[in-house]
């Protein structure tokens, strides 16, 4: 769904972004983008949406290049930007406008959605908060029945019950024949919602990796509970025990620790090395 090949892009009198990036993502994923601010994830959404346009390369999204921005592939992407421009229209005329652009937009799918989040689709969004635009772009794009959905930071403005909502929407809109690619710093806010971690700093992918294949090959664990320091590939220390990501022993249950593993891997990506497509 997502072949990106020797991909190389740098903006105006500025150094290079992107050197030769090689991507491949299937659909029937919840993939999560991670990176600190300034890793090149807007950037590199934009370039796979068609919003920027590579130096060298190819990109290829749902067979089309994105660059063209064919009708055919506008009604089956939808990208939600982390900054939202301002509207002047009531939600429901905003659906009424917008929607037919998405060939299997799902009203009943939208209207669940606001239900959801609590929000009354008669109200006008320039009156709305910034986590409410953002609740309801996110019910939009979950209704538009698009096969690749992109959301840039979802979560910024977004409370702690909102914020479970999302997860729970996207995950029951999910389909085998989706790709949802979701962009964040916060990651946190991810939970056990994403099935494959990319990871992007300093303009590279540095992990790509499953979270089966991260739970086969890594466990979670207290210091305490493995205390051979030279068996951690990352630690951080804490009230009382530490926490440490070692090789799986296979002996050990644990959870995937999110935040722990995106600290680990920009810490030392060299002992989390990874391909392309793994």
């Amino acid at each position: 769904m997502i072949s990106v090949k020797n991909l190389s892009f740098h903006y105006a009198k500025k150094k290079e972004l992107f050197h030769e990036l090689n991507l491949e993502l299937g659909q029937g994923n919840i993939v999560g983008l991670l990176g600190k601010n300034g890793a090149g994830k807007t950037s590199l959404i934009k370039i796979l949406t068609g919003l920027l346009y590579p130096k060298a390369g190819e990109c290829q999204m749902l067979g089309e290049t994105p660059s063209k921005r064919s009708p055919q592939f506008l009604g089956n992407v939808y990208f939600l930007p982390e900054e939202i421009e301002e509207s002047n229209l009531r939600m429901d005329k905003h659906v009424a406008l917008y929607a037919p652009f998405y060939p299997k937009f799902d009203h009943e799918a939208f209207a669940s959605n606001m239900t959801s989040f609590g929000i009354d689709p008669s109200e006008n969004l320039k009156n709305l908060s910034y986590g409410q635009k953002k609740q309801f772009y996110i019910s939009f794009g979950l209704a538009s029945g698009c096969s690749l959905l992109v959301f840039d930071e979802p979560t910024n403005g977004l409370d702690i019950p909102s914020k479970s909502v999302f997860r729970k929407l996207v995950a029951s809109s999910m389909t085998d024949d989706k790709l949802i690619l979701i962009s964040t710093h916060q990651v946190r806010d991810l939970g056990n919602l994403i099935d494959r971690v990319l990871v992007l700093n300093n303009g590279a992918i540095i992990f790509n990796k499953s979270t089966e294949d991260i739970s086969n090959q890594y466990d979670f664990v207290s210091t305490d509970t493995v205390p051979d320091s030279t068996q951690w590939l990352y630690h951080e220390r804490g009230l009382g025990n530490g926490k440490a990501i070692v090789q799986s022993q296979g002996n050990l249950e644990s959870k995937i620790d999110l935040e722990l593993l995106f600290s680990g891997i920009v810490a030392h990506p060299e002992k989390f090395k990874t391909t392309a497509h793994e």
